[in-house]
């Protein structure tokens, strides 16, 4: 047999034809810190139990990096299910749905004959711990669409089953661990040895399936509930379910039945109630001066405040709004971060002196001169924009930082009202792949930065994980003091901007170190039959992004 010629991290070696990745990753795994989990292969991501191409270029991709977390999480809960279905028995689960995010985890429920208690997690725990020890290989065959929507269906699948019937390709990529499959949205790790650390804790009416970060891949964070947080996301799931739309295979049915426009306005209707609630509470607070609106990037914080003003205004109150990126200290005392790029996401990037003053002064009934950032010359500008509250008068104020007290620790807490605002997709792929809130958010700033500031989608995708790690920094912590909490993701929100999105991920060429995750994109949105924004009020938290809003955005 035939040798192959490769470059694997850089030194041209040769192997014999029809050696794994696998096979090359044991040799190079001394190298790294972590347990490599997937290779690049030419600029395109692989599973290591594929073959080695004549002369490709061979790069790893450890459990400390996105793609590689994201491929170990993918394996846990295949190892969970695996094992909950062994422990419990087959003919007492109906059906096990990873739910949504929580606590760097997955919150999960159970139907069936069968109770989540603390004893039940041990015992499934120490299934999955077993398997770990046996290193059972984690199977990929691919089989046609027509008998994978058959297998689905006999295993009792139904989201599966209605998912594959809109799907364009003719073949399906289906895992199997030991006798159990399923289907998964991304690659896998090779074996179950690879998956040393996770943890289950009873939650709710449900459990958690706790993971590592790909910040430290090694070790389980400590489960920390997010009440607030899980109480939302629990609320849109619920929504959801009631009207028979919990995953990405149930929207397209209703699309292609052409319901769609009903969904869009009982979507638009319902998230206008929930800020109408939201007014309600700042009402029944006469002290409060101050409404401070926080949330990561691309949440629709612009949008949500005008429209926020506007139902505080049908309860007769005075409403003003300001940007806290107005008071953005001048760009060259803007601090850098570790690669010596401009850190926007930094507290020390705002001249929180002067906020405060401002604020203060706005509280005391004076007449401020508010400032407007130039983001071209980089620098602060006043216009003669001035401000004075009356008795009664509330000031709306948006910005990253909005529920950390150290931006406004002159105003004392009677005065604000925080309110923490997140696109969190309660929309589902099927049971068992959860679609991640980041991507929805990431959907959305590609198609707005494109339409706004002309910036590509491969400019987008680089600036992300520096944009995330502020989230991570100056945003989540905070996210449980909001006196208030909305949820700005609509169901139909990404068949919508798909339209938009697809052109921009489709210019990224093979030969930019982005193009791997413009190409996950463009196969999570391929999931997606497309609508029109034509039906989509001028109001909607979407048109911030796709345009044509009726608001300054």
């Amino acid at each position: 047999m035939a040798n192959v010629m490769v470059n694997v991290c850089g030194e041209e070696r040769e192997y014999p034809a029809g050696t794994q990745l696998l096979e090359v990753a044991e040799e190079y795994k001394k190298i790294f810190r972590y347990d490599i989990a997937l290779a690049m292969v030419d600029n395109k991501l692989s599973e290591l139990t594929k073959a080695l191409k004549p002369n490709s270029k061979v790069k790893f991709i450890t459990v400390g990096e996105t793609c590689g977390n994201q491929a170990y999480r993918r394996s846990v809960t295949l190892l969970m299910l695996k094992a909950f279905y062994d422990v419990c028995g087959e003919q007492n689960v109906d059906k096990i749905t990873v739910e949504f995010s929580l606590s760097k985890g997955y919150y999960c429920t159970l139907k069936g004959n069968v109770r989540i208690t603390r004893e039940l997690l041990m015992s499934v725990k120490k299934h999955m711990t077993q398997m770990v020890f046996q290193n059972l290989p984690i199977v990929k065959s691919t089989i046609p669409t027509g008998e994978a929507i058959e297998r689905f269906k006999k295993n009792r699948m139904p989201d599966k089953e209605r998912l594959f019937s809109f799907r364009r390709s003719s073949m399906v990529n289906i895992y199997s661990l030991n006798g159990f499959e399923d289907y998964f949205y991304g690659y896998m790790l090779p074996s179950t040895g690879y998956l040393k650390y996770f943890e289950l804790h009873p939650y709710d009416e449900g459990f958690v399936l706790q993971m590592p970060v790909k910040e430290a891949p090694e070790e389980v964070p400590p489960f920390k509930p997010q009440n607030k947080l899980f109480n939302i996301l629990k609320e849109s799931t619920s929504w959801g379910r009631m009207m028979g739309i919990d995953t990405v295979g149930a929207l397209n049915e209703e699309i292609s039945k052409g319901n769609i426009n009903d969904i869009i306005l009982v979507q638009e209707a319902l998230q206008e109630k929930r800020i109408a609630n939201i007014a309600h509470q700042i009402d029944e607070r006469p002290n409060v001066k101050f409404v401070m609106i926080a949330g990561p990037s691309s949440s629709g914080k612009t949008t949500f405040a005008h429209r926020l003003a506007i139902q505080l205004k049908t309860l007769g109150k005075k409403v003003h709004t300001i940007a806290v990126d107005d008071y953005f200290v001048d760009r060259e005392l803007t601090p850098r971060d570790e690669n010596g790029e401009y850190n926007f996401e930094v507290l020390e990037a705002l001249d929180v002196e002067q906020f405060n003053k401002d604020m203060t002064a706005l509280k005391n009934g004076e007449t401020v001169d508010m400032p407007t950032f130039n983001f071209k010359t980089g620098k602060r500008e006043y216009k003669g924009n001035k401000l004075e509250l009356a008795d009664g008068d509330i000031l709306v104020i948006e910005g990253i930082h909005c529920l950390n007290d150290n931006l406004s620790y002159s105003l004392d807490k009677e005065s604000k009202f925080k309110i923490y605002i997140s696109a969190l997709t309660s929309l589902n792929v099927d049971e068992h792949n959860r679609i991640p809130t980041t991507d929805g958010r990431l959907i959305r700033r590609i198609v707005r930065d494109a339409r706004t500031r002309a910036t590509t989608a491969e400019e987008t995708i680089a600036r992300w994980p520096s944009v995330r790690r502020g989230e991570e920094h100056h945003i989540f912590p905070f996210q449980e003091d909001a006196d208030a909490m909305f949820n700005s993701a609509l169901i139909y929100e990404v068949s919508v901007l798909k339209q938009y999105c697809e052109p921009l991920l489709f210019s990224i060429p093979k030969t930019s170190p982005y193009y791997a995750e413009a190409n996950r994109l463009l196969k999570f949105l391929n999931y997606f039959l497309g609508i029109s924004s034509e039906n989509i009020p001028s109001n909607s938290l979407v048109r911030e992004f796709a345009g044509g809003s009726c608001f300054k955005v």
